[in-house]
């Protein structure tokens, strides 16, 4: 990842980097990799969120047909 630095504006280069950061996800996965998580914990974490993924998929698609 390369981020380049315009007229010594080193701030919004670091708001760039961050950015693209949080965009791919880095910080997510370090947050995640701080401590040892059991394989079942694991399945167990991303079933919840594909559940959660889920339901507001259907409230976004019920409000947008305006069945509620």
């Amino acid at each position: 990842m390369q981020i380049i630095v315009r007229d010594n504006n080193v701030e919004q280069a670091l708001r760039a980097l961050k950015k693209k950061l949080q965009r791919e996800g880095v910080y997510r996965e370090m947050k995640l990799r701080r401590h040892y998580e059991k394989p079942s914990e694991k399945r167990a974490r991303e079933k919840a969120a594909a559940v959660r993924r889920a339901r507001k998929m259907d409230r976004k698609r019920a409000e947008r047909d305006g069945v509620r």
